[in-house]
C-alpha cells in the first residue's frame, strides 16, 4: 500500500523543531507532528509522505533496512554508527563538537601525556579512532550517561563527548582540551531507495542543498 510514499526517519528531540521548518519551507507536510504524541508514525496521503518517529541512534538503522528511505540525523551518529547509506546532505543546524575534555587541574599536559590513560565516553568507536590516529593507546570505557562523572569519581582520566555551549563540562570542572571534529543534522539516503525513487528523492535532496547554502527552494 505505501510502496510509493516516500518514507522518512525523523529524530526526536531537540532535531526535530528546526527540521519540521525545515519540511515547511520545502512545503512538506508537518502538521500534527509531535514526539511527545503515542503515535510513532505520521502519513500524508495525499503528498505520498510517510514519516517514522526515531530515536536518533535508530535512525540509521532504519534507512539502512529500508524501513526509511531517508533520514535525518547527526553526523555524530553516521560517524559512530558506520551504516551503509548515502550521506547527501549537510542541513547546517544542530551544531555540536566532539572533544576530549580533561579535569581543570591537568588542562596543561600535552597530548602525549594521554597515553596509557582512561577515557569515558558513549561514542567508543569515534573514541578508538581518534586516539589510535594520534598514536595514543587509550582505554575507552563506554558508558550510557553522565560520563562527567567518570573523572571526578576516578574511574576515567577524561572524556570524550558532545558538546555545545561547555557549560556541562565547566559545571563538574571539566575543559575542552582538544576537538576531534564537528557535528551537524545531516539527511541520510537508503542505498537502494536512491535508485528505486529516485525521481522522488532527488528534488528533494537539490532543494535541501539550496537551503543549506542560503538558497531557496
Amino acid at each position: 500500500m505505501y510502496d510509493d510514499y516516500l518514507t522518512i526517519a525523523l529524530s526526536k528531540g531537540t532535531l526535530l523543531e528546526p527540521t519540521l521548518e525545515v519540511f515547511k519551507k520545502l512545503k512538506l507536510p508537518g502538521e500534527g507532528i509531535d514526539d511527545k504524541s503515542r503515535s510513532m508514525v505520521f502519513t500524508y496521503d495525499k503528498e505520498r509522505v510517510k514519516y517514522i518517529m526515531c530515536r536518533p541512534t535508530d535512525v540509521p538503522t532504519y534507512v539502512e533496512q529500508g524501513a526509511a528511505d531517508l533520514g535525518i540525523v547527526g553526523k555524530d551518529v553516521i560517524v559512530e554508527q558506520a551504516r551503509d547509506v548515502f550521506e547527501m546532505v549537510d542541513l547546517q543546524y544542530g551544531y555540536c563538537r566532539f572533544v576530549v575534555a580533561v579535569p581543570e587541574a591537568i588542562k596543561n599536559i600535552a597530548l602525549k601525556d594521554l597515553n596509557y590513560k582512561r577515557a569515558a565516553t558513549k561514542f567508543p568507536v569515534i573514541a578508538e579512532n581518534f586516539f589510535r590516529s594520534q598514536g595514543l593507546q587509550v582505554e575507552i570505557i563506554k558508558l550510557h550517561g553522565n560520563i562527567e562523572l567518570a573523572p571526578l569519581m576516578g574511574l576515567a582520566d577524561m572524556i570524550v563527548d558532545l558538546v555545545s555551549t561547555g557549560r556541562t563540562l565547566k559545571e563538574n570542572r571539566l575543559v575542552e582540551f582538544i576537538k576531534i571534529m564537528d557535528s551537524t543534522t545531516r539527511l541520510i539516503c537508503n542505498r537502494v531507495s536512491y535508485r528505486t525513487k529516485h525521481q522522488q528523492i532527488q528534488p528533494l535532496i537539490e532543494n535541501m542543498q539550496k537551503l543549506s547554502t542560503g538558497g531557496s527552494a
